[in-house]
């Protein structure tokens, strides 16, 4: 079945040649092994960077996909190469099926062996699934959060559950779960006073705290460079605490590390604006109503649906796979972000996933 890619934005061309059999290679060479799943585009925050605190319109619960749909395309994807799932939102754990989703997708093997089930949550919910979601075989954890402040997280977030996601820290903490890591965005006049506090934190909890560049992925559209704390400004901050020694190898991971004061803590820092890593990206995402993304920026989408939801009530394996190698085929170089040509995505974060 022919993959038809779904604009949302100005349309993106589509090549006209067959994408190969194989591995998940695109155009530039890049084999692809992970697949981000949205299993919501619901969340229990409101962060600013994300999202309006009122108004949002939510995707229709007819159009996310089922737990069998979402292991349909799993199954697919691993035949293909993908070796790693990453679970995200919105919020994942405000799917009622989370562990018996894990439980589905830990059970499936790429031709390499296993593959690794990974998430990336808010917290909130942990200490309440993270035994479950252990025993169904998740693998590794990110956790999101921007501040330890009281006051500060819930002018960013707009709700008062900083206890919360200390809890939920604390939990996976305590847990088998390695390694463990902290996601936090870098703002400008809001939180880049507390960069070496965060990594400190991180550090007493076993984990390793990874600075985000801020970007153009809000749901508003209100995305301001200038607000942004550059990578090279983090790296800075806290060169005045520690002595940071790079870390090589870092292959398709978003992040740089660096080794604090020689170890055996890390540090690392995604600069997806400042110093774009598109030409080693190994992602794909799958949003939570159907649409693969082969690139967070991209402003096209490949349709899962039609060939999910068949007439026939029978998805079709062959159609699910040459949509996803028809979205591998057509993927650009990078997101220019940095090119004055650059649209930001008619989606925000959430929809997308992360």
């Amino acid at each position: 079945m022919a993959a038809i890619p779904v604009t949302i934005a100005p349309r993106t061309p589509t090549t006209t040649v067959a994408p190969p059999a194989g591995a998940l290679v695109d155009t530039h060479g890049r084999i692809h092994r992970d697949l981000r799943i949205s299993l919501t585009d619901r969340c229990s925050l409101r962060c600013t960077y994300c999202m309006p605190e009122q108004g949002n319109e939510w995707l229709a619960r007819s159009s996310i996909l089922t737990l069998d749909e979402i292991e349909t395309v799993a199954r697919v994807a691993a035949g293909a190469g993908i070796t790693t799932f990453r679970l995200t939102g919105g919020e994942p754990l405000l799917r009622n099926d989370i562990v018996e989703v894990v439980r589905r997708l830990s059970r499936i093997e790429a031709p390499s062996g296993p593959v690794t089930i990974a998430m990336t949550t808010n917290g909130i919910r942990l200490p309440e699934f993270l035994p479950a979601l252990i025993d169904a075989g998740l693998h590794r954890l990110n956790i999101s959060i921007d501040t330890i402040r009281r006051d500060r997280f819930h002018d960013l977030t707009r709700r008062d559950r900083l206890d919360d996601v200390l809890l939920g820290i604390a939990a996976a903490a305590a847990s088998p779960l390695r390694p463990l890591k902290l996601n936090a965005v870098a703002m400008r006049g809001v939180n880049d006073d507390e960069l070496v506090d965060l990594v400190e934190f991180a550090t007493a909890h076993d984990a390793q705290l990874r600075f985000i560049e801020q970007m153009p992925l809000d749901a508003g559209h209100t995305w301001d460079r200038q607000t942004m704390v550059t990578r090279d400004e983090i790296l800075d901050s806290l060169s005045a605490r520690w002595r940071l020694d790079p870390i090589p190898g870092r292959g398709g991971a978003p992040a740089e590390t660096w080794m604090l004061d020689g170890g055996p803590h890390t540090v690392g820092v995604i600069a997806s604006v400042t110093a774009p890593f598109c030409g080693n990206c190994d992602r794909l995402r799958l949003t939570a109503d159907g649409q693969l993304r082969n690139c967070l920026f991209s402003t096209s989408e490949f349709d899962l649906i039609p060939v999910l939801r068949s007439s026939d009530g029978n998805p079709d394996a062959a159609g699910i796979e040459s949509v996803l190698r028809a979205c591998v085929w057509g993927k650009l170089p990078g997101h220019a972000i940095n090119d004055p040509s650059f649209l930001q995505p008619a989606r925000g974060m959430n929809a997308i996933g992360g």
